[in-house]
């Protein structure tokens, strides 16, 4: 029995063939290939470029040669059998678990994304920060994106990084130590670990959390595709946090996709002597907001319950002492014994109420009586200057 649903089955997995296609034919973020799709949509250009006919709009001959050679080598149906094989989907817009917001990238928008892991994409992504930063770090920053990504997950956020060396690796790890959720997008296929020296990381991070990527199973990274793939970080996620980075880092590319979209840009400071804290303070300098753990930065992605509780220091032994004895003890000459009708003077209270004062300051140690005269102990003084109690 055929009917209307079995008409829009075959038209959806027509499309999602067709996209799986194209990524073997066109590079990410290639926007005259996203242009094609939405004004001629994805089966007349897998028409035209299979044909090897008149060109679309936007290239030259030789480029859409190029294009069309590459046609002649793709083959979807071997693509979804080898990422299943890998425990990989693929996701297309419009899907139940595509993130509507990387809509936002425009013509730019992947034309579908390989996910590997069990969660949901989507509603990861509703609730997700990037934390990136330089590959050859310091053992501040390792220490920083790991202690941060803990702090995030531990608030219920998914942590969303490009699984390199570094920054990243510290952030995905600090995540999965503190059994919360992350997430690593590639410059390569999901099947593929990159680098080499991450496969036991990226394993990890596709049974505890997700792999995605755009390119297709097998395909290799290349220093534009990681620039492209930065783009990805930025507009699946509410903001980028960028701990350590050099003037010339990658991941400053993901900072300015996530301010071009409209996201969260948010930098930890370094020492103003590092350079590859440099690219960081450039930021700071610029629109990014300076956040030093992880409660500001829920604060800053996340909704009214997210608000960081305010910063103070530490709290002083005096600082439990009732205000009316606080005050007192303020009045206190350091140097001197003074008469109750000074201290009281200079408090702005009674005389009758600064001796009550006076007389359980003593009990707990801060002062103590000469002649008619009161003065600070000794352990008192020592106590303001410590901020210890007095013994």
């Amino acid at each position: 029995m055929s009917g209307a649903g079995e008409g829009l089955a075959g038209a959806w997995d027509e499309d999602l063939l067709g996209r799986v296609f194209l990524g073997r034919v066109v590079e990410p973020g290639d926007e005259v290939g996203g242009r094609w799709v939405r004004e001629f949509g994805v089966a007349e250009v897998v028409r035209r470029l299979r044909g090897g006919g008149e060109a679309l709009p936007g290239v030259g001959g030789a480029r859409w040669a190029g294009l069309v050679a590459r046609a002649e080598r793709a083959e979807p149906a071997r693509d979804l059998a080898v990422a299943r094989a890998a425990g990989a989907r693929f996701v297309v817009p419009g899907a139940p678990e595509w993130p509507g917001q990387l809509d936002d990238l425009g013509d730019a928008r992947p034309l579908g994304l390989w996910v590997r892991g069990r969660p949901g994409l989507r509603m990861w992504a509703l609730r997700s920060v990037a934390v990136v930063g330089a590959r050859a770090c310091t053992e501040y920053g390792s220490h920083v994106a790991a202690t941060l990504a803990a702090g995030l997950t531990e608030r219920g956020w998914v942590v969303v990084s490009g699984g390199a060396y570094g920054i990243d690796a510290a952030a995905h790890r600090g995540a999965l130590a503190a059994g919360g959720a992350t997430a690593a997008v590639l410059a390569c296929g999901v099947d593929r670990s990159y680098p080499r020296g991450h496969a036991a990381l990226i394993e990890r991070i596709a049974d505890q959390g997700l792999v995605i990527g755009e390119l297709p199973p097998g395909d290799h990274p290349t220093p534009s595709r990681f620039i492209l793939r930065n783009r990805v970080i930025a507009a699946l996620t509410r903001g980028t946090v960028v701990v350590e980075a050099a003037c010339r880092s990658g991941s400053l590319a993901t900072a300015r996709a996530a301010q071009r979209l409209g996201r969260h840009t948010m930098g930890v400071p370094g020492p103003v002597t590092s350079a590859l804290s440099a690219g960081v303070h450039e930021l700071l300098r610029g629109e990014a907001a300076l956040v030093t753990d992880a409660a500001e930065v829920a604060e800053l992605v996340g909704a009214m319950g997210d608000l960081a509780p305010p910063r103070t220091g530490p709290i002083l032994p005096r600082d439990l002492l009732a205000p009316a004895a606080r005050t007192v003890l303020a009045a206190l000459p350091g140097d001197r014994a003074a008469p109750v009708g000074e201290i009281a003077l200079d408090a702005r209270t009674t005389p009758d109420e600064a001796i009550a004062r006076l007389y359980e300051l003593r009990a707990l140690g801060y002062v103590e009586r000469h002649g008619d005269g009161w003065k600070l102990t000794r352990q008192a003084v020592i106590s303001a200057r410590t901020g210890h109690p007095p013994c």
